[in-house]
This record gives structure tokens, sequence and C-alpha cells, in this order.
């Protein structure tokens, strides 16, 4: 009987001291480390040109950073600090230098560091219509019009060690219209092709231009607009050629025979005499048929005695492209 009743003692001393090791173990607060990586950054502009305004916020998905101080420093030097200083603006150094922002977070169980290398770098674009006419000496640029082929070049400067990095040991990743094309984009593809959209008035063409390792890198954009293709008429003198100082006004008078020579001007094709394009010429209405190799040139020929006016009418149109249609029309008076 005393034996039974002190192991029933034993029991419970032992159950008891099961119970206060494990409100003892469950009562110890347990300490998470913030991780670096729960730390977003956000940089606008994400790669800044020189002297760029830059605004830095931080967020975080796993803690709260409106009640934590927050201290900033360029370059090794404290600038601002705060409780709940998440954002910090700067301006962008000169191209070629470096600075470096870094972020300390105080949490109550540790600090926590950003760090941010700002290397700002100069990238141009220039682009250029493939197939789209302009005569000879024309000052202006050649200008797209629906389904023509266009060119970007991207030309970017970034410098590191005070050389200038050459372009075609850079990756290049295009977009068009906010959408990546991988095809296009890799190591040395520093041009962009495209084929212009007839249903856009407009293409929004991108690139982000780095090192190959990815320490340096720039990017840019530009909106290429298109334009429809116009037609403009001339006089062609037999002495002295044709007069591109002044285009034929509507209505135009002449006297005795007269030869009038049509631009179309940024037509595709630019190669006016290729056989895709149809050119038809109309004199009230009438088609009149140009036996010149020249379709683009029509002589006029006034009968003597006679007076009056007649509309002339040219259309061009693309076989294969059935946007790229373009008419004129003027009065002629004789």
């Amino acid at each position: 009987m005393i034996q039974l009743s002190y192991m029933k003692l034993r029991l419970s001393l032992l159950c008891l001291i099961t119970m206060l090791m494990t409100f003892s173990v469950n009562s110890t607060p347990r300490v998470f480390a913030v991780s670096p990586s729960s730390i977003l950054v956000n940089m606008v502009p994400s790669n800044p040109a020189p002297f760029e305004d830059i605004n830095i916020t931080l967020n975080s998905y796993a803690n709260n950073l409106d009640s934590v101080l927050i201290t900033w420093s360029l370059n090794g030097k404290n600038v601002a600090s705060g409780i709940g200083r998440k954002s910090f603006s700067l301006k962008a150094p000169a191209a070629g230098s470096e600075t470096v922002v870094v972020a300390v977070i105080s949490f109550p169980d540790g600090d926590v560091e950003t760090r941010m290398a700002i290397r700002p770098s100069v990238m141009t674009l220039l682009w250029q219509a493939n197939d789209s006419y302009v005569p000879p000496f024309y000052r202006g640029k050649a200008l797209p019009t629906p389904d023509s082929e266009i060119k970007v070049v991207a030309m970017p400067e970034i410098r590191v060690n005070s050389e200038l990095v050459d372009p075609k040991n850079m990756t290049y990743a295009w977009k068009k219209d906010y959408t990546n094309d991988q095809g296009a984009s890799g190591y040395g593809k520093n041009f962009f092709l495209y084929i212009n959209d007839y249903l856009e008035a407009s293409s929004n063409i991108s690139v982000v231009a780095s090192t190959i390792d990815q320490k340096y890198s720039n990017q840019a954009n530009i909106n290429i607009e298109t334009v429809e293709p116009k037609i403009l008429f001339y006089k062609n003198n037999n002495s002295a050629g044709t007069a591109w100082e002044k285009t034929l006004n509507n209505p135009h008078r002449i006297q005795g025979d007269e030869t009038v020579i049509a631009i179309p001007y940024f037509i595709s094709p630019k190669e006016i005499l290729n056989p895709r394009l149809m050119w038809n010429w109309f004199i009230n209405d009438n088609i009149v048929n140009v036996s010149s190799f020249k379709k683009n040139v029509l002589p006029l020929k006034i009968q003597e005695g006679t007076s009056g006016n007649s509309k002339l009418r040219l259309e061009i149109e693309n076989k294969d492209k059935i946007f790229q249609t373009v008419n004129k029309e003027i009065n002629i008076e004789f």
C-alpha cells in the first residue's frame, strides 16, 4: 500500500516537472532577424542620365518601415535620417562617375543595410525609314509611312574606369510598344528592325543597354510617328531642269508645251521605278498612257488657239501594300 502511494507521488512529480519545462520553453520570446531580401528598392528612373533627378523609395512585404529609424548616406556620409523616412531624392552624378547610396534600417533586433550604386550614362537612339522615297538632294529626312521598314540604332556612352565601352560588347534588351522582343535582344544587337503597323499612328521603341557584368546600364526610348505619303508636282524646264524650289500652284497656268514632274514623297519602295508601283495619270478623269520609262514624268501640250481648264490627277498604288496608296489633283489653266 505504501509502495503504491510512493509510485503515484513519483509519477505526479514527473508530470509537474514536464509541465514546468514546457512552460519555460514556450514562454521564451522568439527573435526573427530581418532579411535584407525583404526590403524592396524602387528607383525612378531606374537608369538615370547624368545630373538627372532620382527618387528612391523603400518598401517591405514583411516589416513595417513606418515605425523604424532609417538613415541615408551618400558615399559614406550621412545626409538624412528619420522615423519612417522611406524616400530619398538626389541628383545623379556626371557620366562615368559613381554615387553609392546606403540606407540603414534600424529594427529592434538589428540593422539592415541596403546599398545602391548609381552609375549614370548617356544613350542616343537614331532611326531611319529604310524604304521611304525622297528626291535627290532633299534636305529633310525620309519619314516612315504605314507598312514601312524602320531601323533604330542604339548609341550608348558608358564609361568604365574612364574608358568608353564598345557598343558591340554590350547586351541589349529591346521593346516595341512596351512588349519585350526576345529575338531582337541579345549580345551585340545594338540595332532594331521592325515593320510599322498600319493600324498605329506611332510606335514606342525602348532599349536597355548593359555591360556584360551588368554593373553598368542605360536605357532610352523614342516615339516614331508615321505619315501619309504625298505627291508634289514640279515644273520641268528643258534648259534649266526641274524647278525644285517651287511646287505647282492650284490652279496652274501653262503656255505652250510643258512637262510636269511628280515626286511621291515617303512612298515605299524608295525606288520609284520599281514595277510594284502602279502609276495612273488622268486628265478630266480619262486615263493617260505614259510611254516614257519614267512614269513620274508627264508632258503636256496645248493646241494653238485653245483655252480653258482641265483637271490633272495622279494615283500611285503599291501592289504589295494596300495602305501605300496616294493621289494628287490640280487644275490646269491654258
